[in-house]
């Protein structure tokens, strides 16, 4: 039987939410990249080691990480409006700040507020998702709400470098900042959460066909805690540690890998390190696609995300190894690339994963609680790795390690994750 199609009304609520998570995540990751790309100018100016920069690189994560545990049940009580308004406005105050430091312990303690604020970012995604599309449907706009966690290191870097090269970092920093307050009070003025809507009995119905629960008020805190009580819960948390950590080795490192490893000026650093985001775009959308197809074709939704995920990181894992071996620039770029198209797939199918595995009324509680894992593996990314590369003088250690926890991810999402969450009493 084939699922029923929105309303022209959904539709257009749809792309219009869609579209500016999009914008606000574009705004997120311009944000954490912007220290990435300033990273050999700010160790100059503030008189940083490679290690200090490692702690400065991972402070945001740290924040972030264990921001992670309220957001997502304040998202579900409060909703997206005001919990991804607000975050934006806080953490784009921060960034702008950024500019002004005069040493290492601002700039950490900015880096933090910057990590609380953008906390709300993906478990609003995660739930505008579940509110406004259909189970059949929610794979490719989960994709896309997941698409730029690449989108923005790819658009971002050509433009940023050319301000930081024009104005200096301080200027590319305090102009990112003012433009998410902007984009802030934008999101604040035109998106409006479902209980807003007055729903028609077709919208609903399209809205709730073939789910496993129904959302039946705010989660609440028992129920907050007793998705503890779940293997599936633990699986997603400690999978999710791996592909963060993957993920982050590159988006903390990868100019600066370029600059010290591969001997590329910081012009060329910039515009390079924009390439691979731009497979990792191409890997979040394909891996949303292909796990809708995989629904549509008789899997489970659960078992859909999951093989992807596993086929993702083995993949990720694969592309890092060779990267530590090959002596040739391009050749390396190239693997880079790839690798970052299966880091980006897992992680839209991660995000699909807390979409179809969550009870209805905690999609943004569960989507939090894999994504503190995924930030606790993002957040040791940075320092090992500045560890690493000041004790050997090299990134061939550091890849491997890598390498190796993309591996281990792969396999606690293939062996632990099994049955999507239903609390007692929400079956339809």
């Amino acid at each position: 039987m084939r699922p029923s199609l929105p309303s022209r009304r959904l539709m257009i609520i749809q792309r219009t939410a869609i579209a500016m998570v999009v914008v606000a995540g574009i705004v997120n990751f311009g944000d954490r990249m912007a220290l990435s790309l300033a990273n050999p100018l700010i160790r100059h100016d503030l008189g940083l080691s490679i290690t200090d920069m490692g702690w400065l690189l991972s402070a945001f994560l740290w924040a972030y990480a264990f921001a992670q545990l309220p957001a997502g049940v304040m998202v579900d009580r409060i909703g997206p409006r005001w919990l991804l308004g607000c975050g934006l406005i806080a953490w784009s105050v921060a960034q702008a700040i950024a500019g002004f430091v005069t040493n290492l312990t601002q700039f950490i303690l900015l880096r933090v507020i910057l990590g609380i604020g953008e906390a709300p970012q993906f478990p609003v995604g995660a739930r505008v998702v579940r509110d406004w599309f259909g189970l059949a449907a929610r794979g490719l706009p989960t994709g896309i709400v997941n698409s730029v966690s690449t989108l923005g290191p790819a658009l971002t870097p050509p433009i940023l470098t050319m301000i930081m090269l024009s104005c200096g970092w301080r200027w590319m920093f305090l102009l990112l900042g003012l433009l998410g307050i902007a984009v802030g009070i934008a999101w604040i003025l035109l998106y409006r959460d479902r209980k807003s809507y007055d729903l028609r009995s077709d919208e609903w119905s399209y809205l709730t066909e073939g789910d496993a629960s129904v959302d039946r008020g705010p989660v609440t805190l028992a129920e907050w805690g007793s998705l503890f009580r779940y293997r599936t819960t633990w699986g997603m948390i400690a999978g999710t540690f791996g592909q963060g950590y993957v993920y982050w080795f590159y988006a903390a490192w990868l100019p600066g890998y370029l600059e010290m490893q591969r001997h590329i000026s910081i012009p060329h650093a910039g515009w390079l390190a924009a390439i691979p985001y731009l497979f990792g775009v191409v890997g979040s959308l394909t891996g949303g696609w292909t796990s809708d197809a995989l629904v549509r074709r008789g899997f489970r939704p659960v078992t859909s995300r999951k093989l992807l995920i596993v086929v993702g990181m083995l993949g990720a894992s694969a592309l890092t190894t060779a990267t530590a071996v090959i002596d040739s620039n391009a050749a390396a770029l190239c693997c880079i690339a790839v690798a970052l198209f299966f880091t980006n797939l897992a992680g839209s199918c991660i995000w699909g994963l807390a979409v179809v595995a969550a009870p209805a009324k905690a999609v943004a509680s569960l989507g939090s609680l894999q994504n503190f894992g995924g930030y606790l593996g993002g957040a040791l990314a940075p320092v090992v790795t500045g560890f690493s590369v000041q004790a050997s003088g090299s990134f061939t250690s550091a890849l491997l390690v890598t390498a190796g926890i993309g591996v281990s991810s792969a396999v606690i999402y293939f062996i632990v994750v099994r049955h999507p969450i239903v609390f007692q009493g929400e079956q339809l």
